[in-house]
């Protein structure tokens, strides 16, 4: 892959794992500004150890990865996130004992200018209406989905670059997959770059700009998501076609 002025983020041959066991064998893959890119794979693949390697929580053995110019290999989350990464992990995790505004106002604390925080949160509330209307309800109380897009909007709060979510609509009922889903291509809509690990593949590649395709922790295939939607070889292995 040759670098580009419009890449956003470069993962570069990373070879990763979790102490002696190797899950990830060389992979590499790019995110331009603006785009919507989806990483799908069976179980096992390697996704969410390439995001936990991204953001600093696992250390590549080899490669590098670059985000916006910068390499971030051997970085600590906590000096990655601030550099404008936001990653929302699988899991629909939230403070469940705090109101959904709370939740959102912790993902603005390295911000100290409040008039600032009250912009972002009103750009929030104006792609998520009903985290608006919950305000004062505990985030505990909510649905699957509901969680799930406190979640994504408290991770919005830093007014981030890029956005890393780790199966956002895993666990959900069929009306909330098609509401995550949408929301995730409101936000490209409004200017917001994802990379988005997703076990519903076909329906990752069909709101994706490009797309990944990973099997026991290499590259497998890529191209833009309709190519790979319409990829025999894509379609037989992966998409139950």
């Amino acid at each position: 892959m040759a670098a580009s002025e419009s890449d956003l983020l470069r993962v570069e041959g990373i070879t990763a794992g979790y102490g002696q066991m190797e899950i990830l064998h060389g992979v590499s893959l790019e995110v331009r500004r603006g785009e919507m890119v989806s990483i799908i794979g069976p179980n096992g693949a390697g996704k969410s150890t390439v995001f936990k390697t991204i953001v600093g929580l696992l250390r590549a053995k080899t490669g590098r990865v670059v985000f916006d110019g910068h390499e971030i290999s051997g970085l600590h989350a906590d000096e990655i996130l601030p550099l404008g990464l936001a990653y929302v992990p699988q899991g629909r995790i939230v403070f469940p004992q705090m109101t959904v505004l709370e939740n959102l106002e912790m993902g603005a604390y390295i911000e100290r200018d409040k008039a600032r925080v009250r912009a972002v949160l009103e750009r929030v509330n104006g792609l998520f209406p009903i985290l608006a209307e919950r305000a004062r309800q505990k985030a505990g109380t909510m649905s699957g989905g509901e969680q799930q897009m406190v979640a994504i909007a408290r991770a919005l709060m830093t007014s981030p670059k890029l956005i890393l979510l780790d199966e956002p609509s895993l666990g959900l009922s069929p009306k909330f997959v098609s509401l995550i889903f949408e929301k995730l291509t409101e936000m490209k809509r409004n200017g917001y770059t994802m990379l988005v690990v997703e076990q519903n593949a076909a329906k990752a590649l069909s709101v994706a700009d490009r797309g990944y395709v990973l099997e026991l922790g290499r590259n497998r295939f890529e191209g833009t998501g309709q190519a790979l939607l319409t990829d025999p070889d894509v379609k037989r292995l992966y998409l139950g076609g």
